[in-house]
Formats: structure tokens, sequence, C-alpha cells
């Protein structure tokens, strides 16, 4: 079988202008395990198996690379830049007036790009910590969402939209209150939401929120991020390609659970963003979206396994003061403001 997917095979999702953007990509966090190297030459193997969709950022440490992956390609006439949908992000260290443009700046020079198709705000605090960080790890400085501070950063988001240098903004890791908060305040909204997502975290309610208010969900650690690093881990944590549910549907089908997951995000309507550095993998997660979808009865089936089980809690942007990871998701009894 050829590691070749023809991407006109794979199903794209419409965004609230008419813009087309594939059902499935590839996630570049390396999760601290892998090298930039090793992130890049994937990077390079998927785009000639057919991948168009890559989700990248600043604070992943391997932009520079994955540019010149991209610059290769282009070269090379392996692909066409108006035939790649390439995502970034700024990190917590460059919110606020001024920054968020030089933060993209250096992403489309690490890149090698005069343009992303989308920019988001990778994270909704400006609580800055040092990548490979502890999970105990607490930075003084650090404070609660804040509508006034948030928006400062999304009116430079908004900007970059004007320059030509986005196609599209985007947000990441919110919750409903906040979205709430900052939605009716926006001259430019969202075109995409980036949320953890994955059978046994499905998050119903602000998935629904975000269509409802005509924004595309793409879901993060889809297969339940094996690979994640040991500070996002917890003896609670659920394996979802251990659960019951996944499993005998993958038997039915004969494929790894893994790829039920993935069958199940984009059925669902959401864009997974998996990441693999074996090109059997890789290739096997875009080809499971053209191909022996699951049935209405499996879609339930999986629908009704959530265990509201979330994975990335977020502990290291915590301030003073909040000691539960749950304040960051407006968990804590009190609602953001």
């Amino acid at each position: 079988m050829s590691n070749y997917i023809d991407p006109k095979l794979v199903p794209q999702k419409s965004l609230s202008n008419g813009d087309q953007i594939p059902c499935i990509g590839m996630g570049t966090f390396g999760s601290d395990r892998f090298t930039p190297e090793q992130v890049s030459g994937a990077v390079a193997g998927a785009i000639r198996c057919g991948y168009r969709l890559f989700d990248c950022a600043s604070v992943y440490g391997n932009e520079h690379l994955i540019g010149d992956v991209f610059k290769q390609a282009f070269d090379e006439g392996v692909v066409t830049r108006d035939e790649l949908f390439i995502t970034s992000k700024v990190w917590n260290d460059m919110h606020g007036r001024g920054d968020v443009l030089l933060s993209l700046a250096k992403s489309l020079k690490d890149l090698k790009l005069d343009y992303l198709d989308v920019y988001f705000v990778h994270w909704p605090f400006a609580n800055y910590h040092a990548p490979g960080c502890d999970g105990d790890s607490r930075n003084p400085d650090s404070t609660p969402f804040s509508v006034d501070a948030f928006m400062a950063t999304w009116r430079q988001m908004e900007k970059l939209i004007d320059m030509g240098l986005t196609r599209h903004i985007g947000m990441s890791n919110m919750t409903i209150p906040k979205l709430e908060a900052v939605l009716p305040l926006c001259r430019i909204k969202p075109s995409l939401i980036e949320m953890e997502l994955h059978p046994s975290f499905q998050q119903p309610e602000l998935y629904d929120y975000c269509v409802a208010h005509g924004i595309q969900p793409i879901g993060f650690s889809p297969i339940g991020s094996p690979t994640r690093p040991d500070r996002d881990k917890t003896p609670d944590d659920i394996a979802d390609i251990e659960m019951p549910e996944v499993a005998e549907v993958a038997k039915a089908h004969g494929i790894h659970p893994a790829v039920v997951c993935l069958k199940w995000a984009v059925q669902r309507g959401q864009i997974p963003i998996p990441f693999s550095i074996k090109e059997p993998e890789y290739v096997s997660n875009l080809r499971c979206t053209t191909e022996d979808p699951l049935t209405e009865e499996e879609m339930a089936r999986i629908a009704s396994a959530d265990k509201n089980c979330r994975l990335i809690k977020g502990q290291v942007f915590l301030w003073e003061g909040a000691d539960d990871w749950r304040a960051l998701w407006d968990l804590d009894g009190t609602i953001t403001k």
C-alpha cells in the first residue's frame, strides 16, 4: 500500500468565511521527548505523504527547522504555499501591545513564510514559565485571567489580520465564561479555538458553544497524548486507547484504538492534530479519514464514554493564592471577570 494519500481525498471543513481547512493535521509539539530535528523530519515526511495542515508554535522551539522543511518542499515543487494550512501561536511572554507583532514576525521568519493561515493566542494568561519546567514550578508574577489584559492582546491579533500577516486568528485553552466575557468585545472574532479533546475528555458544553458561535474547534491530545511531558501526568489520568468502548470499536474494525480516537474526532466535527515521528503511524492517521467510517452506534457508544478527564491541566500557570489547577478553568467556584 502506498504511503501517499491524495490530499483531495481528505475531507475539508469550512470556516465561518468559507475558507477550507483539512479535517486532520499534524501537531509539532515534541512533548520534551523528541528533538526539533525529529519533529521537522516528521513534517517533511508528512508533506510528502499528503498532509496539508500543520500546527506550529513558537514555544515548541522547532519552527526554524520546520521552516527549512517548508522552504525545501516549495523549492522542490512538492507542494505550493497555498496548498498548506499553517498555524502558529503567541506564547505567554509576548502578550500585550506590540509584542504580539514581534512574536508573529519571529515565527514568520523562522517558518520562512510571508503569512500564516491562523495565529492563535496559546494560553489566555500572560503567565510565563520556562519550557520544560517542573510541574510544580510557579512564576511569582503570574496573575488570574483578566478581560482587559486579554483584550489588549486580542487587539494586536486583530491588527495582524488588517496587515495581511495572518488570514485568521484564534484562541486556545478557553472556557465558556471567558468566551462570554471577551467575544462581545472582539472586532474580529476567532475563526478557530484549540482545546483538549479526546474520548475521555469531550468537553461537550464548550464544543457545542463554539459550534453555535461559528467557531471551528481544533482538538489537541486527540488520542490522549501518551507521550505528553511527565509534568502533565497524574495517577488519575485515563488512557483513551485502553478505554473498553474504544477498544471494542477498534477490534470490530481491525484497527488500532488510536485510529478509532481520530475517526471519532473527525466524524464528530473537530479537527484533530495528532503527532508522531513514525511514518507508519502518521500515514495511518491521515488515511483513516478517507475510509471505513465509524457507525452511528459506535459514535454514540464513544460519546457516552466521556470521563471528564482533563490531561493538560496547566498548573504551572497558577498565580499566588490559587493552589488548584481548576482555578485556571473556572472550576473553583468563581466566575471569570
